[in-house]
């Protein structure tokens, strides 16, 4: 007997899902050809079991329907996120990265594949901490243009940020994350303060190239999604994105596979997986 999951990843065939790979690049100019079979499949899946959608309908809404697409996009894309999600991470951030950056007079950040904002924003409280954000203007970007509209508002659930304080907390701080917000009902709005160096954008890792030179790149938990070739593109990104000993974040579950890129960067925090370019 089958369990739900498995009956789930089975309800799009192989060669059901490489056809909807070819329509929405065909149509919406999206590849996903390059992302992970296995993941994509699953979500392509649960969209259509909560959406009690069989593979023919998904692709009359996605043919017939543009609204459509930009929920799908929304349903296909979306990443888990939190603020100071992995506390580690943070806290080797501002052990390892900041001391270097704070010589900079100029410092730019990239929060790539930053869904509705919580790391990039994570980012912005720290280095507001360490007096570095005058000095510092962040991007977030995305493929998914409802999730930088929730980023760009800086408003969340006023249960999450009980979470997130506990993150914030684990960074030893003395500070409140309640600081940086302001809660009325049951939302928490972030200050202004915060977003006033931050500019969010969509850019498609997949297709799209360089566009600034940055002292230091996050992409976290984004990568596993791709396929090794489709990895090693987006890296070569990075790379090519940074300023000479500038720094590369990515997900603790994620690596360098590519020999050749791997000598192209100096290994900073093996458990965080925190890089920096060698000129």
């Amino acid at each position: 007997m089958k369990n739900k999951d498995q009956n789930l990843i089975e309800s799009i065939a192989d060669n059901e899902l490489q056809s909807l790979i070819h329509l929405i690049k065909n149509v919406h100019g999206f590849d996903f050809g390059n992302y992970s079979m296995a993941s994509f499949k699953r979500r392509i899946s649960r969209i259509m079991d909560l959406q009690k959608l069989n593979y023919f309908d998904l692709r009359d809404q996605l043919v017939n329907d543009e609204s459509y697409f930009d929920h799908f996009l929304a349903e296909v894309t979306v990443n888990i996120t939190e603020m100071f999600r992995d506390p580690t991470f943070f806290k080797s951030v501002k052990e390892n990265i900041i001391p270097y950056l704070k010589s900079y007079q100029h410092i730019k950040i990239w929060s790539a594949g930053c869904s509705t904002g919580e790391e990039l924003y994570s980012l912005a409280i720290l280095f507001t901490e360490e007096q570095l954000y005058e000095r510092s203007f962040f991007y977030g970007t995305d493929i998914n243009q409802d999730v930088l509209m929730h980023a760009k508002e800086g408003i969340y659930d006023l249960q999450k940020m009980k979470l997130y304080s506990e993150n914030y907390i684990q960074l030893g701080n003395n500070n409140s994350l309640s600081n940086y917000y302001t809660a009325k009902y049951d939302a928490a709005t972030l200050n202004r303060k915060l977003k006033k160096n931050v500019l969010f954008s969509v850019h498609n890792l997949v297709s799209d190239g360089a566009f600034n030179e940055f002292q230091m790149i996050t992409c976290r938990n984004v990568l596993i999604y791709f396929d090794a070739d489709l990895q090693e593109k987006v890296i070569n990104l990075f790379y090519e994105s940074l300023a000479n000993f500038g720094f590369l974040c990515i997900g603790s579950k994620e690596s360098i596979r590519s020999n050749e890129l791997a000598k192209k960067f100096k290994l900073i925090d093996k458990k965080n997986n925190i890089y920096q370019k060698i000129s």
